[in-house]
């Protein structure tokens, strides 16, 4: 494709993706960008990430473009966004309304004031708000200031970056020193993680769902965030672990490798689609220790037939997801404070019904990817006030380097974030049962 042709792309998957948040169906950009390329099967794979690349670039950025758009008079869309982009990152050219028949048209006067205007510019300006220069909605400043507190300006500059592509040994099949060897041989740069002992970080993206080893089941693709959860469950083989929210099954598969495959997970998830994805993944990783089951909702009834017997129950709650805005930039802009206070409220109906499951002695991990506390310590707190028969277990007792330090509780929780860590960021609190619970 030519670069014309490659603009005119993103212009089209923009467009989409702001007619979705306008009717408030709200289509994840992944999704929608893979719909995209399904439906133009033409498109070369170096084609797909230079156009994936603006398109993200564009999302992560959208404040700060859309205040120049404002300041210059422009119309909001695809077009005027692509052109704004281009023209500040300096790749903007007559050329592109002119190098072939999928070009976008050439430029009509307004539009070249758009791109003159910005010839010159930088990306943010003196006159910027703090949420629009570090592009974050403007709704959840207080949150994220009480979050990072001095942090505050370096963690939301790291937050709008991009993410590191990092692998998950699947100890079942290898080691990470043979799987870094058999991937560098094939031509994939990687190294192994700073915190996860299982973990693997590719030196530059690249599209590491081509290699056999992924195919064989050696690997599976997660943030070593993501990994450190799964760690600090400290799943043993034998066990009898339930992982109430499991999604598409990335932690079941961490937490199956964990237990060398003995013992029983039982993984649980509200939707079927989700949860359909774990097949293929089970039998590629060659896992057969887990059943799954499909619930209605945290107040199944299914579930209390599951009371007391679980010595592990994984709680990786739905939450903002704030802590992979690198990963997921859209999120940021379709998340609102309606759906903030919804899911506070469900998280904490999830806590309450998944503890019912652990028995004595066992631990009930509760996690999310988000950096605010609204759904993390504050979750933790209101737990404990109405359940006397749980106890925080310290997360440094189970992985010190990864845990730190809740200011006001002064309990240790599993805390990384991407300022810091170099990680997604994501929460994790153990909660150990330690007396039977009152009959009722």
């Amino acid at each position: 494709m030519t670069p014309g042709a490659r603009a005119q792309a993103a212009i089209d998957v923009i467009d989409q993706i702001l007619s979705s948040w306008l009717s408030e169906k709200r289509f994840p950009a992944d999704k929608l960008l893979d719909n995209y390329f399904k439906s133009h099967r033409y498109v070369g794979s170096k084609d797909r990430a230079a156009i994936g690349e603006l398109f993200y670039w564009i999302l992560r950025h959208k404040a700060g473009l859309e205040w120049w758009l404002e300041r210059l008079d422009q119309r909001v869309h695809g077009r005027s966004f692509v052109f704004a982009a281009l023209a500040l990152r300096r790749e903007y050219s007559p050329s592109l309304g002119k190098d072939s028949q999928f070009s976008p048209p050439p430029l009509d006067e307004h539009e070249q004031r758009l791109v003159d205007g910005l010839a010159l510019e930088s990306l943010e300006h003196a006159d910027m708000p703090d949420h629009v220069r570090l592009n974050y909605p403007a709704w959840v400043d207080a949150q994220m200031r009480k979050s990072f507190g001095k942090h505050f300006e370096k963690a939301m500059r790291t937050l709008n970056e991009q993410a590191p592509t990092d692998l998950r040994v699947n100890t079942l099949k290898t080691t990470r020193d043979e799987l870094r060897d058999a991937l560098i041989k094939e031509g994939f740069e990687c190294m192994p993680t700073p915190m996860s002992p299982v973990g693997l970080r590719l030196a530059k993206r690249m599209p590491i769902f081509t290699s056999p080893l992924f195919k064989q089941g050696h690997f599976e693709v997660q943030d070593e965030g993501s990994q450190l959860v799964a760690l600090i469950a400290d799943a043993q083989p034998g066990q009898r672990l339930i992982d109430f929210c499991a999604g598409a099954g990335g932690k079941t598969l961490a937490l199956a490798a964990a237990m060398k495959n003995k013992g029983r997970i039982l993984a649980w998830d509200n939707s079927e689609k989700r949860l359909g994805q774990i097949a293929d993944r089970l039998r590629r990783a060659g896992v057969d220790n887990v059943q799954t089951h499909v619930i209605t909702s945290e107040q199944d009834a299914f579930i209390k037939r599951h009371k007391h017997s679980a010595d592990r129950v994984l709680v990786d709650a739905p939450c903002s997801g704030s802590g992979t805005w690198r990963r997921n930039p859209d999120l940021k802009w379709r998340f609102t404070q309606k759906d903030l206070d919804n899911v506070v409220t469900v998280q904490r109906s999830i806590l309450q019904s998944a503890s019912r499951l652990v028995k004595p002695g066992g631990r009930l991990i509760y996690a999310t990817c988000s950096v605010l506390q609204e759904e993390n310590e504050f979750q933790i707190d209101e737990f404990l006030k109405n359940s006397n028969d749980f106890r925080v277990v310290c997360a440094e007792k189970i992985w010190d380097k990864n845990a730190s330090t809740g200011e006001a509780s002064q309990i240790s929780y599993l805390c990384v974030t991407p300022h810091q860590d170099g990680v997604d960021g994501f929460f994790a609190a153990i909660l150990e049962r330690v007396s039977a619970p009152p009959s009722k």
